[in-house]
Parts: structure tokens; sequence; C-alpha cells
């Protein structure tokens, strides 16, 4: 028993009823001991003073700020001459002089969980490998762990939890065996959580002990850094240069040698890649200068004419679509704290589950609540300088975000296949297909056989046929 923590249920009720949050003591006398302690535990981490701000701001004041005049973002385009093939060429060779020198390290977004797709426990460990069944995690660390071998470098892997996976993912590295990383290079640390409150503003409970709490949004990354330690890990380490994208895009490269020297070779703090939207209402967010700056505009807060202007031959004026992909200097992180520059928190409706008023269990069938999330992109704004990449969707971009249809496993299982199936192609190797286009068996490469498509040409031997369900694996 804690009996220091129940001595402050005084002073803690206070301030909750200060803060218009009084209700989560309500069945204070029903609790057992235990119970009240995480009831304790729990308002004691929060910080009243911003959630009235914030339910002040983006959850009472339902006034929509006008959308400023946005113009395209400068983007560097794909090679479609020689010399954008010659200067992705020098960007490829900077970027594996830092990968070479061990000064890029990869940190995997990871705090989310499967709900959507219907699984248990964290979307990382959903298994998504068309024929091994891998899972995302072990998907990125076959990668990673390709990479160390291709530049001889000791790449440390920091995966980003949060409060409601930590224990999971750390438990699953453990039993996975680390995916064949060595241990002390797999570095877990966690973001913020805030409460999640109702659409008056009042914060929700999970039960009678519990407050539902909600990750901060992948923009907490950033303050997650300096406040875990893993900022002066990466310092220590001699990392200077953090390679960030989330664990949900199959396709996703976490060591881009191109990427990483486009950005070095550009003297920027923040970098990002970007491809073109499939079509104007894509769910995905936009590239834009706003007042000059740099920035991501969400889908939703486009106008209609904003979303489907287009230029004089016809494209989309505002192509460059997000993909969560960014390169970001450690001492632009290290800048950040210490001129104590802070992210805007965004509104996010969601369907919560929670307790009502009568105590019993609450599952919505539509929007009863707000979550309080920052976004990494808002970061972009504040960097002295930055590059914004474009690369193929093809090769780079295939989110798993819902159960079915757009954006689902089923949908990014056939882009990983398609993906190398090319690389076979390329190689000079014939690939089955049905009458529809479509593959006539499952074809999946583990990063530790080839990284690459040119790898898999060196590798593959003469006369090589795809005959059945193929899984080149390697170790």
């Amino acid at each position: 028993m804690d009996v220091s923590l129940l001595a402050r249920e005084p002073d803690l009720r206070a301030k909750a009823e200060k803060a218009g949050q009084g209700h989560l003591f309500l069945w204070w006398p029903e609790l057992g001991i235990a119970e009240k302690e995480r009831l304790l535990r729990q308002v004691a981490h929060i910080d009243f003073d911003l959630l009235q701000e914030l339910v002040r701001v983006l959850v009472l004041d339902r006034t929509k700020e006008p959308l400023m005049p946005l113009e395209p973002a400068p983007v560097v385009p794909l090679p479609a001459d020689e010399k954008g093939r010659r200067d992705r060429q020098r960007a490829r060779q900077e970027g594996e002089a830092l990968l070479r020198a061990g000064k890029v390290a990869p940190l995997v977004a990871a705090g989310g969980q499967g709900t959507r797709l219907g699984f248990e426990g964290p979307k990382g460990a959903f298994p998504i490998g068309p024929v091994s069944k891998a899972c995302l995690f072990r998907i990125l660390a076959e990668r990673i762990l390709a990479v160390r071998r291709r530049y001889g470098a000791a790449v440390p892997w920091y995966v980003l939890t949060s409060p409601t996976n930590d224990r999971q993912t750390r438990r699953f590295f453990q039993e996975q065996g680390w995916f064949g990383l060595p241990k002390e290079d797999v570095v877990f640390f966690q973001q913020g959580a805030l409460p999640a409150v109702d659409l008056a503003g009042k914060i929700l409970l999970e039960d009678k002990a519990e407050v539902a709490m909600s990750p901060d949004g992948h923009g907490g990354t950033l303050p997650a850094l300096w406040k875990s330690g893993v900022l002066d890990d990466m310092e220590r380490r001699g990392i200077e240069e953090i390679s960030y994208f989330q664990v949900d895009n199959v396709l996703v490269p976490p060591l881009d040698p191109v990427f990483a020297g486009c950005h070095r070779l550009g003297g920027a703090e923040m970098s990002s890649k970007v491809v073109r939207k499939a079509y104007p209402e894509e769910k995905v967010g936009v590239f834009c200068l706003r007042e000059g700056k740099l920035a991501v505009v969400e889908y939703s807060d486009l106008s209609p004419e904003q979303m489907h202007a287009t230029g004089p031959d016809g494209t989309l004026r505002y192509w460059a679509g997000n993909i969560a992909v960014h390169m970001i200097r450690v001492d632009f992180v290290r800048r950040l704290q210490a001129e104590n520059l802070r992210l805007p928190f965004h509104r996010a409706e969601k369907k919560i589950r929670c307790i009502g008023a009568d105590g019993k269990p609450v599952v919505p069938d539509k929007p009863n609540g707000v979550k309080f999330e920052t976004f990494i992109f808002d970061a972009l704004p504040l960097a002295r300088r930055s590059v914004t990449l474009e690369v193929s969707r093809k090769e780079e971009f295939s989110p798993v975000k819902n159960a079915r249809g757009v954006d689902s496993p089923e949908s990014a299982q056939r882009d990983l296949m398609e993906l190398h199936a090319s690389w076979l192609e390329d190689a000079g190797v014939s690939v089955p297909r049905k009458p529809d286009g479509s593959l006539a068996f499952r074809i999946e490469i583990s990063p530790l056989f080839a990284l690459d498509r040119e790898e898999l040409k060196a590798r593959l031997r003469s006369g090589f046929r795809v005959d059945r369900d193929l899984y080149l694996s390697g170790s």
C-alpha cells in the first residue's frame, strides 16, 4: 500500500474539481486500495492546466480558423533525365558514407494497436508477409539488419512505443530474439499520453479506477526523445541523423542512402519524402507553402477547390502526398528542446470505449470523444532548411490501416508481392500472371536474401524459375 499516495487524495481531488473534472472520483467509495492507488497515480500525472486550455480551444470553441492561402511546396522530383539521375547517384554516395560511418539511425513510430485490423496486440506484431507470415516488425528488422551487414555499421534501432503497448512490444521483441539484432542495439522509449475527453470536455474513464488515456500523436516523438534520454544515447553513439518512419508502411526502407544524402547535401534540419497523390480525395496530407513556410496540410483541412485544383498541365496543383517519412538532424531536436519549442495540439474525434454515468460500459458506434494529438510534420516550419524528395509509391508506400479495402493487409501484401515480382522481372525471370494481370503465385523476398533489385540480380542463379509460391529467405 502506497500510504504517501493515498495521503494526497484530498489535494488531488481538489485539483480535479477545480478543473471541472471532479467526476473522476465519482466511484471512490466503491474502490479497493489497489484501485484507489491506480486512480490517484493517473490523476497525479494529469496536467490540468494544459488540459483545460486544450478543452477550451479544441473542444468547446468549435470555430474553425480560415485556411491561409497556399502555394505548392518545392519538391525534388523523381529523376526524368541524366542530370536527375546523376544528382541521385551523388546523393546515394553521400548517404552511403553516412551509413558506413554509423551516423544514421532508424526510428519507428510504433505506438499503435492492431484494433482496427481485428488484431489483439501491437500493430507492429501483425503478420503481413504474403508467404512468410512475417510481422511488420520482422520485415523492418531484416531490412535494418541487411543494411548493417552491407555497410558494416552497428546501427541501433529506436522503437517508439506508447503507454498502451510498451510492455507488450518489449515482451514481443524478447520472445522473437530481437529479430536477430543485438539486444543492446534495440532501444525502446515511450511517447506521452493525455486523457481523452467527451464532447463536453469531461475526462472519460475506462472503468471506475482507470482514466481513458490516449497517446499524444506521432509529434510526441520529439519531446519523448529528450525526456527519455534517448537523444543523449544517440549523441553518445555518434548518431547525427534520425530516419523516422511509421510501423504500418510495409514498403518503407528504414535506411535509405539516397534520402540521407539528399538531406545532408541540402544542409537540411528536417526533410521529408512524398509521393504523388493517387486521386484528389486521397486521405493523405499535402506539402504546401503557407506564409512562405513549408507545411503539411491535412486532407480534411483542404477546401474542395484546393483539393481539386490543377496546374497548367492539368495535373493536381497540390500533389505532394505526405507518407510520414522524415530525416531529422539530432541537433535540430536538441535545438527545439533548448528553445522550448512545442508542437501544436490537434483535435481528433474518436469512438472511445468508456463507462457511462451509470457505471456501465459504453461501446460507441460513432465518435463520442476527443483525443489530443501532435503531428511530427508540424516541426517542419521550425526547421531552418528542408528538402522534400519525391519517391515512387510502388516502391516505398503501402500502409496498413484498414481491415479491408484501401490501405488494408490485402492491398499491402499485393503491393509487396508486385514490388518483388518487378525485381525478378528486372533480373530476367519470367513471372507467371493470370489473364487479368495479377500474379499467378505469391512472391516474397526476405531483405536478408536481397535488400534491393540490384542485389537480387547478383544473387539469382541462371535459369531461375517461378512455378509455385515463392519465398526467398536469408539468414
